[in-house]
């Protein structure tokens, strides 16, 4: 599996962005997006078990994220709406590499990366 991001940008605070994720080979169980702040670690911040598009996100971005996936293209998105000024750093779309997925992300093994795109919100 190989990973493309793109849709990163520089938004005012309130604005909204749409990230996408283009993957190549097969298709992963779990999928997932995280975002590293400058001088920070890489959290993630959503992750979907595409089997059956269960979500889940962290609290900073709860209500106002949404992780999606359009199977035929074989693409992820994050739509991002209500930007904050905290939300500015590089975002990855992941692929878990591991074995089988039985019950969602759960202990998933985000072993694929893309090459991350910036998000900037002033």
């Amino acid at each position: 599996v190989q990973l493309v991001e793109s849709g990163g940008g520089a938004v005012q605070a309130g604005g909204s962005l749409r990230l996408h994720c283009a993957a190549s080979g097969l298709p992963s169980a779990c999928m997932a997006w995280f975002r590293q702040a400058p001088g920070k670690g890489r959290a993630k911040i959503a992750s979907l078990y595409t089997i059956s598009s269960i979500a889940d996100y962290a609290d900073s971005v709860k209500g106002r994220f949404t992780i999606s996936q359009d199977k035929a293209k074989n693409t992820l998105y994050l739509q991002m709406d209500k930007l904050k000024p905290e939300d500015t750093g590089m975002y990855y779309c992941a692929a878990h590499s591991g074995g089988p997925l039985w019950l969602g992300c759960a202990g998933a093994d985000f072993g694929v990366w893309g090459q991350g795109t910036q998000v900037t919100v002033s």
